[in-house]
């Protein structure tokens, strides 16, 4: 699929129209305002969401996601606490706010002129694209008339209203069946279980679902890229929304927005179908007689990314050997695996161990001024490259005018130290940061891959015992008939 694109000069200018209709709220603080008055006497910011990777969603670190984080600050914004329900669809997220249940959705939601009859929205905060997806495995379809099979979309979705313009536009053939009770996460499952032919869903949500289902393929855009926003019930008084104009232009302007998207979206955009199919395929065949060594080791880090770090290094080879004599599963270098007390760099355990140990002492090395959930990335590429190195990358950022504690703006400058005009200008010189750029990117996208794999087969698991203690509950409650026994009905 295309790499993902976060279109600021498209933010920028739907905010700015927000920003000329809700002029006359911007000062929300010292007016009337009864909405943010009303959430600040109860004290709690009440929000919806549905439980979907990347916008909520609970992991072994606690509860993560783009929206949430976005709307914990909002929440210390207004001075309140947060309490967010997360729904199973859209169907049943809308209702939260013509409830009251909810003060606002947020949940990755395209804006949709459809919705705006009864809602109004926050600004803009990043773009996605509805995308047509089909089966890796049948024909790619050219356009939305030449379909061969079932389109299937969720109930209440933006496609719902893209589809019926479409039709009334340009496809007057064109049918759809609408799901009220499956999310577009599920749809794309029975996508790539051959269960559906097609479905539509955002490019975000695709591409991070095609990590753990790489038979879904990318047919086209439906659309054009389409703001995300936050909705809101609408109301005579716009002070919510004013207020939410504030809080964005803040955090876009203390580069806090910028550092959430790369979090949570900034390397989900390049997909290959071979590579993560063999990453699938190994961690059924490969990981389990590893595994076991990751978890006893890791102290600092999940053993999920430990486990990421290893297959970007080796494949998860005991034996893997390279041109430059680094060795073992985790390629340690003769001197390093001597100064970690690693006596055999074949031996797995001892190899995992090492590099894990290597890797937690380069993470305690990153300055603090660095936040807690960029220091793995800088550690990353100072475990690639060479801490040094690292540091030269730091310092090229705030040579040009950007934050040199920021990933998303260090990662930038990473390929330049392998260009004359710029290692010139740094202390330690010529390094291959394009490798190591790519290094970090290619372990965070195994990670994706790795925690929604395990993650899905618990699913597929729970499901089956589910059905299976249905079945018995049943056999339990039939009356048991012997096969000679002589049933008498009078």
């Amino acid at each position: 699929m295309k790499p993902l694109k976060i279109s600021y000069l498209f933010i920028g200018v739907v905010t700015l129209l927000i920003a000329l209709t809700l002029w006359p709220m911007l000062h929300w603080r010292s007016s009337d305002s009864s909405q943010v008055q009303e959430i600040q006497a109860r004290g709690v910011l009440n929000v919806g969401t549905l439980n979907v990777t990347p916008y909520y969603y609970k992991s072994s670190d606690g509860t993560r996601g783009l929206d949430y984080e976005l709307v914990k600050l909002f929440a210390e914004y207004l001075g309140v606490k947060l309490n967010i329900e997360a729904q199973h669809n859209i169907t049943t997220l809308f209702p939260e706010l013509d409830g009251r249940k909810a003060d606002i959705l947020a949940a990755g939601l395209i804006y949709n002129p459809e919705r705006m009859k009864d809602y109004n929205t926050g600004p803009a905060y990043y773009s996605v694209s509805q995308q047509l997806v089909y089966h890796q495995s049948t024909p790619k379809p050219s356009s939305l008339d030449n379909i061969k099979g079932q389109l299937t979309v969720v109930t209440g979705s933006a496609s719902i209203s893209t589809l019926q313009q479409l039709k009334k536009s340009k496809y007057p053939e064109l049918n759809w069946n609408a799901s009220s009770t499956s999310s577009s996460t599920e749809l794309l499952r029975q996508v790539a279980d051959g269960k559906l032919d097609y479905t539509i869903a955002d490019s975000v949500t695709i591409a991070i679902v095609q990590r753990v289902y790489p038979n879904l393929a990318v047919a086209f855009d439906v659309t054009e890229e389409e703001p995300v926003m936050w909705y809101v019930k609408n109301s005579e008084d716009n002070s919510l929304n004013a207020a939410m104009l504030d809080f964005f232009n803040q955090v876009v302007e203390d580069g806090t927005l910028a550092n959430l998207e790369e979090k949570y979206l900034g390397h989900v955009g390049e997909f290959n179908y071979v590579d993560t199919k063999t990453f699938l395929n190994a961690i059924d065949d490969v990981l389990p007689n590893l595994r076991p060594y990751f978890e006893k080791h890791v102290t600092k880090i999940d053993w999920k990314l430990a486990a990421a770090i290893a297959y970007q290094e080796s494949h998860w080879d005991p034996l893997a050997t390279s041109a430059t004599g680094v060795r073992g599963v985790m390629m340690l270098t003769r001197n390093t695996a001597e100064s970690l007390g690693v006596t055999d760099r074949l031996d797995p355990e001892q190899s995992i161990k090492g590099g894990i140990t290597y890797l937690e002492q380069l993470i305690e090395k990153i300055p603090g001024t660095i936040p807690e959930d960029d220091r793995i990335w800088f550690a990353l590429a100072a475990y690639n490259m060479g801490y040094a190195h690292m540091l030269d990358a730091r310092s090229l950022t705030a040579q040009q005018g950007e934050n040199p504690d920021s990933w998303a703006d260090v990662k930038k400058r990473l390929p330049m130290l392998s260009q004359k005009q710029y290692y010139a200008r740094t202390q330690y010189g010529y390094a291959r940061g394009h490798q190591a750029y790519q290094f970090v990117e290619n372990i965070r996208r195994y990670r994706i891959s790795l925690a929604g794999y395990l993650q899905e087969k618990e699913h597929q698991m729970s499901q089956t015992l589910l059905e299976a203690a249905k079945e018995a509950k049943i056999n339990a409650s039939s009356p048991a008939v012997k096969p000679n026994q002589l049933v008498v009905r009078n």
